[in-house]
């Protein structure tokens, strides 16, 4: 298991720890796991290593391996390293890893956790995405474009070892009450920056559902590529007005500025999808694992709720400040357009 110093590596290798079938669980990491996390894994064996080292390779053939599930896979820069170190632990250190599995003869499955990301979003996006629908146009976000390379390299493995089942899974955005990523503090702000005139479909998926569908793509055998959210969809505004927050409604220009700053509370992979949205089939999961994840107004739902009842708003509240902003938004157009105007 890669990936244990991170919240769903380390209670995905403590849920397989405490499986009965499953005799020894590893998990690599390159910075040690500490405090709560530490905790978790009491029955996990724990080696702390970098996937971009030939040290992957020695603790698979030593642990004489069977099963590899990688999560080590950064979803957004860090403060630290950025970009370029983002793109070194998802890239290069799924190269090294999968180069490391193909040499490991006792080998017989290997599960990659993707994201719904891989389809990109754009305005020539087809109404739902199935698994065999490639991306209309290549993503602006880091994230998006280390998925597409990471699915890339297992694409490679699968022909290099075709012995050996892979099974990659495009997870929706979690959310849900032990959730804590860039998505739960952007509707978690007390006013949530959205692209003016538009309200895209979005998907979510609630991170207990995304530990059964992992578990189960360890413990059973389930090759292919799978989506996995929750059905059904929430407008943008749907969710933010579910969470007792207001909306802000900015210009795209001005939004992908903050965005490309890192100052807009989003990332470029998440403003695609607010402009965008983006929903996906699931069908082909529900019938390979027997297993339907909650809906996605469920998951949100349940995300709502773990948050502070004093923190939510009134509707009533919600749609006054909502439309103060929206009249002073036109009225600041409106001033701008008889200025230039006048200017002529």
């Amino acid at each position: 298991m890669t990936g244990v110093g991170r919240y769903l590596g380390a209670h995905l290798a403590a849920r397989l720890a405490a499986d009965p079938r499953i005799y020894r669980v590893i998990g690599i990491d390159s910075a040690a796991p500490s405090g709560d996390l530490a905790d978790v894994l009491g029955g996990v064996e724990v080696h702390q290593v970098d996937l971009r080292t030939p040290g992957v390779l020695r603790v698979m053939v030593d642990a004489r391996v069977e099963a590899v599930a990688h999560l080590a896979v950064a979803t957004a820069a860090d403060q630290q390293g950025g970009r370029a170190a983002m793109k070194e632990l998802n890239v290069i250190g799924t190269m090294q890893l999968l180069a490391a599995c193909q040499q490991a003869t006792r080998l017989t499955k290997l599960v990659v956790r993707s994201s719904t990301a891989a389809y990109g979003a754009s305005f020539r996006d087809p109404a739902i995405f199935t698994e065999d629908t490639e991306p209309r146009e290549v993503p602006r976000g880091g994230f998006a474009k280390d998925v597409l390379d990471i699915e890339g390299y297992v694409r490679g493995f699968r022909r290099r070892r075709p012995d050996v089942p892979a099974t990659v899974l495009r997870f929706a955005p979690f959310i849900g009450s032990s959730v804590d990523t860039r998505l739960t503090r952007y509707f978690a702000q007390p006013v949530v920056p959205t692209v003016f005139g538009r309200d895209p479909r979005l998907q979510f998926l609630h991170v207990d559902d995304a530990f059964e569908v992992l578990h189960r793509s360890v413990v059973e055998s389930h090759p292919g590529t799978f989506n996995v959210a929750g059905a059904g969809t929430l407008t943008l505004s749907q969710a933010v007005r579910r969470a007792g927050r207001v909306t802000m409604p900015v210009l795209e220009p001005g939004l992908n500025a903050l965005a490309g700053l890192g100052r807009a509370g989003v990332s470029l992979d998440q403003l695609d999808l607010f402009v965008h949205g983006r929903v996906v089939d699931t069908s082909r999961l529900i019938k390979a694992f027997r297993f339907t994840p909650r809906t996605t107004a469920e998951a949100f739902e349940e995300f709502v709720r773990s948050r502070s009842a004093g923190e939510i708003l009134p509707a009533d509240t919600i749609r006054s400040v909502e439309q103060a902003l929206l009249d002073g938004f036109r009225r600041t157009r409106a001033a701008r357009a008889a200025l230039e105007a006048g200017n002529d």
